[in-house]
């Protein structure tokens, strides 16, 4: 009997135990979802700045040769940045995305080529049969995210420049409401026509159309690169808030898995205990009757 109350005893210790670290966790991953949704609310902002900034230059003229970005043939090499995890402990979060880009990927033709953007994403990705490229390590907060984004555009154009890729796709999750998330692919470049008609049709805020003078190539450009760099950041960003998301939903399961188990784990020490003291008591009561007995 003392044993086994014994072993229910580090059963429960270490339950609790478990459940500190739990709780932290859990701690951790609400605090961190808060300020990873405020920089996504503050990014819709600039991104939608940067469009308009754009439409306002599509409007105005047509394209000089400067912008010869836009002008890529979509044919050739995709290149696939995936935004993952590094850590675990996030539930499906990794596998969903790994299967969703799959089988986007087998929708499109020509070769593909996959960055992935986290450990344990990259792992996932390993079994499959899609073809490794560079692979980068994911912020751990919102100021590393800037340099991230710079190393992805470093290679994503020095990758065009050789040839080895023609158009670049992103795949990330993106938080939907609460614990949910979706995954969901952005077509980043190359930068075409289509993309050019999309954004100049956006209808103006107000009724004072805008005009760009003087420099014009340069302000295209320059809203170009603010373009590609908050739509990476962006989607950055939202993947980091969906990893906690669906971290903050592990934790929750496994913190009432947790109680759960301590409630079983307690009522059956209690139980064996007052079993232990109820035999030691009728063993005194049975010694104390057999002794009085004539």
């Amino acid at each position: 009997m003392s044993d086994t109350t014994a072993n229910l005893r580090r059963k429960i210790d270490s339950a609790g135990d478990l459940q500190s670290v739990v709780r932290t966790m859990k701690a951790m991953a609400a605090s961190s979802i808060g300020q990873y949704e405020k920089a996504v609310r503050s990014l819709d902002d600039y991104y939608w700045t940067v469009q308009l900034g754009l439409a306002a230059c599509f409007r105005q003229a047509e394209l000089s040769a400067a912008t010869t970005p836009a002008q890529q043939k979509e044919s050739g090499v995709i290149g696939a940045i995936i935004f993952g995890s590094d850590q675990g402990l996030v539930g499906q979060f990794n596998d969903v995305m790994a299967d969703f880009v799959v089988t986007t990927l087998a929708q499109l033709p020509g070769k593909k080529k996959v960055w992935a953007v986290g450990e344990r994403i990259r792992s996932r990705l390993a079994e499959t049969d899609l073809v490794a490229g560079q692979n980068f390590t994911l912020p751990n907060s919102i100021s590393a995210i800037s340099t991230l984004v710079g190393q992805i555009l470093i290679e994503m154009e020095m990758q065009r420049e050789q040839g080895e890729i023609a158009q670049v796709y992103l795949f990330y999750n993106r938080p939907m409401s609460a614990s949910i998330y979706a995954p969901v692919r952005q077509r980043l470049l190359p930068l075409d026509d289509v993309w050019r008609r999309d954004l100049a049709a956006i209808d103006w805020p107000t009724k004072n159309l805008p005009e760009v003078v003087n420099h014009k190539e340069e302000a295209v450009l320059a809203f170009v690169r603010e373009y590609l760099f908050v739509s990476l950041f962006r989607a950055c960003a939202e993947s980091l808030a969906s990893e906690n998301a669906s971290r903050l939903a592990a934790m929750q399961r496994a913190e009432k898995n947790i109680d759960e188990l301590l409630e079983d784990l307690n009522r059956t020490f209690h139980r064996l205990r007052q079993n232990g003291i109820d035999e030691e008591l009728f063993d005194v009561v049975s010694g104390f009757e057999a002794l009085t007995r004539p």
